[in-house]
Order: C-alpha cells, then structure tokens, then sequence
C-alpha cells in the first residue's frame, strides 16, 4: 500500500525574476513570490513513514534558497543567446540584451522557466537528493509551483530519477 505526505508553502517558497518565450516572442522581464507544494509517495519505511518530515522540508527549503532573489535562467532555451563572460551572464533575444551578474543568476538545465519547468526541474532536484540520502522506498514525487495566488504548474514524476544534469 503506499502512503504520501505533502508539504506546502510556509518556508517552501522563493521570489526570482525570469521571462518565458512563446511563439517566437518574449514577455517583459519581471517576478514573482513562488510557492512550492510537494507530495512525496511510497512505502513505509521499518520506522513506519513515508519520509521524515523535518528531513524532506530541509531539503526542499534548501534548493527554493538556492532559486530566492536571483533570475531564474533557462540554459537550454532555443529562443535565447546565452554568453557567460567577465562574471557575468549576458542574455539576448532579438533586440533585448541583458547582462547579470553570475551570483544573481540560478543557470537551469530547462528550455524555458514556465512553471511547469520549474516544477519539472525541483521534482528531479528533490528525488536526487532524497536518494542520495537512502530514500529507496520512493514511488512518486509531485511538485507544484504557484506564481500567483490560484495559478501553478505540475510536475509528477516516478521512479527512476533522472540523472544529475551534467555542468
């Protein structure tokens, strides 16, 4: 039988700026206060739970502080020209240019920073870091990232966890 237990908002939470493409163009720089809700699924452990509570939103507050106040940058956008020189990422779409410094940016493996993706990328990042800690028991994990208040992305994804992306 498997259990579950979710984890929501409070200090799983992070405020980042990004842009999205879409159909060839490129909405205005801009940001929000992300919420991040989590379901972990599996068997019991021999301890009788799921995950740790404590231990798994530790973790999950941990990689939203690694995306808190930085621009969220879509590595793998076929929309974007990204240059990294002189401790600093430069961003271009057609005419916009844009050149942040390299510690205000959180560089992602994805092809566009919609919430989706970012649900997609924190669900990878937290099911490598839970099995890495021996979380073997595993069978889903479900990330939601809302942007506003009623509007998120979803991501589900089951094992087996996707690899490391390579730098």
């Amino acid at each position: 039988m498997t259990h579950r237990i979710t984890l929501e908002r409070n200090t799983l939470r992070f405020a980042a700026a990004h842009f999205t493409t879409s159909g060839g163009e490129c909405e205005p720089l801009h940001g929000h206060n992300y919420d991040v809700m989590v379901t972990i699924e599996g068997e019991l452990t021999a301890d009788a739970w799921v995950v740790d509570f404590t231990e798994a939103k530790r973790l999950i507050a941990g990689v939203c502080k690694e995306l808190d106040h930085r621009f969220l940058l879509a590595l793998d956008s076929p929309s974007l020209a990204i240059a990294r020189r002189d401790g600093a990422y430069e961003v271009a779409f057609g005419e916009r240019r844009y050149v942040i410094p390299e510690s205000d940016v959180a560089p992602l493996p994805i092809d566009n920073s919609t919430a989706e993706r970012l649900a997609e990328w924190l669900a990878g990042r937290i099911a490598r870091e839970l099995a890495a800690r021996g979380a073997s028991n595993l069978t889903r994990i479900t990330v939601g990232v809302e942007e506003a208040p009623g509007q998120a992305g979803w991501y589900t994804l089951a094992p087996p966890w996707p690899p490391a992306p390579e730098q």
